[in-house]
């Protein structure tokens, strides 16, 4: 491709029309709608965009714009280069090798040491592009032989190798606003580019083309095209002829369904199903429904939805209702065995179940810090009466020898501690007030405490001194000592002193 192949359009012979969306790209940086955060006084883009900075010791010499379809990243790379005055380059990563790579910067590297020309190089979809051919460019950009705009739908950080992601200002584009997108449409109905005034276009016609278009402006126009062509018959309209009108109607009859501005493997996948988690979370069941549908319509894999809703399920309820993760893997169990479009109620029934149960994440916790523990060498030794000793020389050792058999114990919890000697006195469940473990257990608590010892110095009268004629829980020593025992805290959230 040449420097004059990008303005091509202009040229074209009168018989030949290109596409709406293509006729009314934006030909300067004022002209551009939506992006003001990135096309200020001063901004990157504004400046490439500035005939003053060819030759500039301070200018970028390399753009990555980041953002969803139809926001503009190739027209705002045509603009760079048309009011910049510099050469144009175009590769498709879809299509361009490593040769294509080389042979574009050596025409570049000619023209700038033969007349001084410097060369825009644009590169879409640049995630696309291998580490081979992405590494073929640090040479030219590091020397400013080039300057390069590539445009991704995917985040850089994961997409673009770090080498010419430290040597880019990366321009993150956002969808436009319905704001935009209505000015774009009236723009387009009178521009001489565009439908130049032959057709009508009521408001609510606008919000439905809006709807649809998801923030991408190039299907908006699209739409708008399809509209008009539809309300016209693609004849040109007769002199002192009524203009016909767009209405909704029509738009629907062209576009039976919205755009869904979700990519499953870019950064869009990502936010809504960040969105679906954090609504459950936050016990918003419509919200959670939305996004469900969101991804639903857009063609998530609904195995992968139910996968989230079973992780939600510990995670976000947990303790205070662990029946819903029952009823999570039913769903996802069933939603394999469906499929869509039916698999969409049962997950329906389970983003609900999860969005309006009771909500703890004590377990999320708990599991958490045990492993930090165990990652920072807080391991220790198991205690020798926790041990197996399946033969005789294992007993011998010591191993399970004064283990105290929980069952046989009030509450069946015995006085003895579990933890390594390291870690005693960790604790790592708290339960929430939500927790089923501690309102299901306050009550059978207050009959049959659920307790452990611990020691005290002091020691414990013997049976013939002693007033209290209860008889000694079964495996406690004579002349053990007097011990503050502590109620499960797990069950009555609660510490007493008792004697035994």
């Amino acid at each position: 491709m040449t420097e004059n192949d990008l303005f091509g359009a202009a040229d074209v012979p009168d018989d030949m029309t290109r596409p709406l969306a293509v006729r009314m790209r934006p030909r300067t940086v004022d002209e551009v709608l939506g992006q003001s955060h990135v096309l200020g006084e001063g901004s990157p883009l504004r400046r490439l965009a500035n005939p003053s900075s060819k030759g500039s010791l301070t200018a970028p010499s390399s753009i990555i714009m980041f953002g969803p379809p139809g926001v503009g990243k190739t027209t705002l790379a045509t603009i760079v280069a048309r009011q910049s005055g510099r050469a144009f380059e175009e590769l498709s990563a879809v299509t361009s090798g490593v040769k294509d790579v080389r042979d574009v910067l050596a025409r570049a590297r000619r023209r700038l040491v033969g007349d001084g020309t410097e060369t825009v190089l644009f590169i879409d979809e640049v995630h696309r592009f291998s580490k081979s051919q992405q590494d073929a460019l640090l040479p030219a950009v590091e020397n400013r032989d080039v300057t390069f705009i590539g445009a991704t739908t995917e985040n850089p950080s994961f997409s673009v190798i770090k080498p010419l992601l430290s040597r880019s200002v990366v321009v993150k584009l956002e969808s436009l606003e319905p704001s935009d997108l209505a000015t774009l449409i009236a723009r387009a109905v009178e521009d001489k580019r565009g439908l130049n005034g032959e057709v009508k276009i009521d408001d609510a016609a606008v919000n439905e083309i809006v709807r649809m278009a998801g923030g991408d402006a190039r299907k908006t126009l699209t739409i708008l095209e399809a509209a008009a062509g539809a309300v016209t018959g693609d004849k040109a309209r007769k002199k002192g002829a009524r203009r016909p009108t767009i209405t909704p109607d029509v738009v629907s009859q062209v576009m039976d369904a919205a755009t869904v501005r979700y990519d499953k493997d870019g950064d869009d996948h990502y936010d809504v199903i960040s969105a679906f988690i954090k609504s459950m979370r936050g016990s918003d069941p419509d919200a959670a429904i939305h996004y469900l549908a969101r991804m639903l319509r857009a063609g998530e894999d609904p195995r992968f939805i139910a996968r989230r809703i079973m992780i939600a399920a510990s995670e976000e309820v947990g303790m205070a209702a662990p029946q819903i993760l029952q009823v999570t893997v039913a769903a996802a169990q069933a939603v394999a065995m469906i499929g869509m479009p039916e698999a969409r109620i049962i997950l329906a029934e389970a983003t609900i179940a999860v969005a309006t149960a009771p909500k703890s994440n004590a377990s999320y916790n708990a599991i958490n810090q045990a492993i930090a523990d165990v990652d920072a060498g807080l391991i220790g030794q198991v205690p020798l009466y926790l041990r197996n000793a399946p033969t005789a020389l294992m007993k011998s050792w010591g191993n399970h020898d004064g283990y105290r058999y929980a069952h046989d114990w009030p509450g069946a919890v015995a006085p003895q501690e579990y933890l390594p000697e390291e870690l005693r006195g960790r604790e790592y469940y708290h339960p929430t007030t939500a927790d089923t473990s501690t309102r299901s257990a306050s009550a059978w608590t207050k009959s049959a405490p659920s307790c452990t010892v611990k020691p005290r110095r002091t020691a414990i009268p013997s049976p013939k001194s002693r007033t209290d004629k209860s008889p000694r829980p079964a495996g406690l020593p004579s002349g053990s000592e007097l011990g503050v025992v502590h109620c499960n805290r797990h069950s009555a959230l609660v510490r007493q002193s008792v004697t035994l």
